[in-house]
């Protein structure tokens, strides 16, 4: 197909897919359970860097994550104390386990407590094409705290040659318009233009099989190639398509 009938297939798939019932079996349920900004967000987090791997199976470790917060998670991150962190240690989810959650829990309280919040460190130094070098950025405060080397693992880096899925995610759901029920829109400092798409092995294959794509793996280097191709579609909000490319790959079966 050409560009024309290109963008007006992705158009109608990702409007299809971007609806409420996309809820029902995807990780965003978790912080949809929330109506307090810094409680979105700081769940959104959590699910987000477990997002890998079974659906299901992320979805229930991100209720048991809740669960142990007292489902409170801005209340839990700024007032818990260490001896509160100890039920955490049995925690486990994949290669993500206890060790890391006590870690992030105790950077997410020197974020809010020190740096004014997930928001305000993603947004500074804003570039204005796309959010690399924030991530980045963000990367270097979360960890300033002492922690084990194995726990950086769990927060990817552009600038290093990482497609950074989860965290593209994160931040698709914190700034997308929360017109359609999905993504929330609570982030008015970053605009979706600025937006990576969240590449994973479904919405690279799609991508490839549309034209879209045409580097083989799924790193950085593809997710620049991906973002160039989407913004001749949609360049004020190119993510939109993530929606398109992973619900053809997952619900189509698209290779």
């Amino acid at each position: 197909m050409n560009k024309k009938e290109l963008k007006e297939f992705l158009d109608f798939k990702a409007a299809h897919y971007e609806q409420p019932h996309f809820l029902a079996h995807d990780p965003i349920q978790i912080p949809h359970l929330f109506h307090k900004k810094e409680d979105i967000e700081i769940s959104g987090f959590l699910v987000a860097t477990i997002a890998w791997g079974n659906r299901q199976s992320i979805i229930k470790s991100g209720k048991r994550i809740l669960e142990l917060m007292g489902n409170d998670p801005f209340h839990f991150v700024m007032e818990h104390q260490e001896k509160d962190l100890s039920p955490f240690d049995s925690f486990i989810h994949r290669t993500f386990n206890g060790t890391d959650l006590r870690f992030f829990i105790s950077a997410l309280q020197s974020v809010y407590r020190n740096h004014g919040g997930l928001e305000n460190l993603f947004s500074k130094p804003l570039n204005s094409q796309r959010l690399d070098q924030n991530i980045h950025e963000f990367r270097n405060f979360f960890f300033q705290l002492e922690h084990e080397k194995r726990t950086e693992k769990h927060v990817a880096d552009p600038l290093k040659g990482s497609a950074a899925k989860r965290i593209n995610m994160f931040l698709r759901w914190m700034v997308r318009s929360d017109k359609r029920g999905v993504d929330f829109g609570l982030w008015k400092s970053i605009k979706p233009a600025q937006l990576s798409c969240p590449l994973d092995v479904h919405s690279g294959n799609v991508a490839r099989n549309l034209g879209l794509l045409k580097r083989n793996q799924n790193d950085q280097k593809a997710v620049l190639e991906l973002d160039t191709a989407l913004r001749q579609l949609d360049a004020q909000d190119p993510v939109k398509y993530d929606y398109a490319l992973f619900g053809l790959g997952v619900f189509e079966k698209i290779k």
